[in-house]
Formats: C-alpha cells, sequence, structure tokens
C-alpha cells in the first residue's frame, strides 16, 4: 500500500515521522535506494510511503517530491 505524506519529524537512525494525508502518523525508515543516491530528507518534505497492511504504524520512506520542503540552499564541497 502506497500513502502521500509529509515529514514532521527527523529521528535517529534513518528514520523519520510522517504525517499521512488521511491524518494518520506513522513512524518510516529510509528505503534502501535512497541511502544509496544519498537522498536528504528534511522535515516539511512531501514523500511517499510504502507499507504492510499488517502493521499501519511503521512504513518505508520510498520516494520524495522534487520542491516539496522549505527551500534550503545546497551546500558545496571544496576541491
Amino acid at each position: 500500500m502506497t500513502f502521500e505524506g509529509q515529514v514532521d519529524e527527523v529521528l535517529p537512525d534513518g528514520r523519520f515521522g510522517v504525517m499521512l494525508e488521511n491524518g494518520h502518523r506513522v513512524v518510516v525508515y529510509t528505503a534502501g535506494r535512497m541511502r544509496r543516491f544519498r537522498i536528504r530528507t528534511v522535515v516539511g518534505d512531501a514523500v511517499r510511503v510504502e507499507m504492510t497492511p499488517y502493521d499501519l504504524s511503521k512504513g518505508r520512506l520510498v520516494y520524495r517530491e522534487r520542491g516539496g520542503g522549505p527551500a534550503t540552499p545546497g551546500q558545496r564541497r571544496s576541491r
């Protein structure tokens, strides 16, 4: 099952608190592909969450919408 929501809290160890469109709050972890490509998620981002019907309090964050959150300045690395 896939739901849309918005990140409202950043928790330790790559987890987030997400408020879904239907009003439920779930704790989600970052999917492996998002970790692999280092996709950063901050409070206010619009996200897509996959959940199992067996435990509706947990889920997996699989997609972060572009431009869904507050504008954050990009950081450049020194070479």
